[in-house]
């Protein structure tokens, strides 16, 4: 069992029955939503809400039921992967492309618990590129005042060379920064730039980190500790 499995299945032991459950996306949400499914299969009453058409397909195949947004009240839990990880918890997420349904869950979860492999834990964020998802309508004019943040951005394109389009039909632009001094003020002066959706930052929003080492060892680190 590799790292990411690892740290995933830890992860889902605060699944309780009868609660609704944000799924998220990426390598390290399949471990999760995989285990899950295995709850399911042993009779756990869940309901479930997808960040992503990828996620709501596998969620599906392993016959977790899955609510349409507009029917969701509060999620009691969403398991979710991260690209960095501060020591307040601040998050960079977006590399799997899902940035802005993976916000929206989070921000309507009581609890949001976040797995990485001690690789994504740094002291500070930017060294993995910031996605910032844009309308495509003049994402010419929105990626260059993305620049004037002192970024190099790079629209994302698929392994074939096309554009990457999200699920909601947008853009994905990957800001180069190398570190971010400020994650709140520049997840501001990112999302006051018009054409941009939103962004990659997550501010304040996991309550937790299950952080798996490479030593097989897991560590739970909680907001505010």
């Amino acid at each position: 069992m590799n790292i990411k499995q690892l740290a995933a299945e830890k992860a889902v032991d605060w699944v309780e029955d009868g609660m609704t459950v944000g799924l998220g996306t990426g390598s390290t949400a399949v471990y999760a939503i995989r285990k899950i499914g295995e709850l399911v299969q042993q009779g756990m009453r869940i309901q479930a809400v997808a960040t992503s058409e990828e996620s709501e397909k596998l969620a599906r195949e392993l016959s977790i039921p899955i609510l349409p947004f507009a029917e969701v009240g509060t999620i009691d839990l969403t398991i979710d992967g991260a690209d960095e990880v501060d020591p307040d918890l601040n998050l960079i997420k977006g590399g799997g492309g899902a940035l802005l349904r993976e916000k929206i869950v989070a921000a309507r979860s009581r609890q949001v618990m976040i797995v990485a492999g001690e690789n994504k834990v740094v002291k500070r964020l930017g060294e993995f590129p910031l996605p910032v998802e844009v309308v495509t309508f003049a994402h010419e004019w929105t990626i260059q005042k993305l620049e004037s943040l002192g970024c190099t951005p790079v629209l994302r394109k698929t392994d074939s060379g096309e554009v990457f389009i999200t699920d909601n039909g947008n853009y994905t632009v990957d800001c180069h920064f190398n570190e971010i001094l400020n994650p709140a003020r520049m997840h501001r002066q990112l999302n006051d730039i018009p054409g941009v959706v939103d962004n990659g930052l997550f501010i304040g929003l996991a309550s937790a980190v299950v952080v798996a080492y490479n030593s097989g060892t897991i560590e739970v680190k909680r907001a505010g500790q």
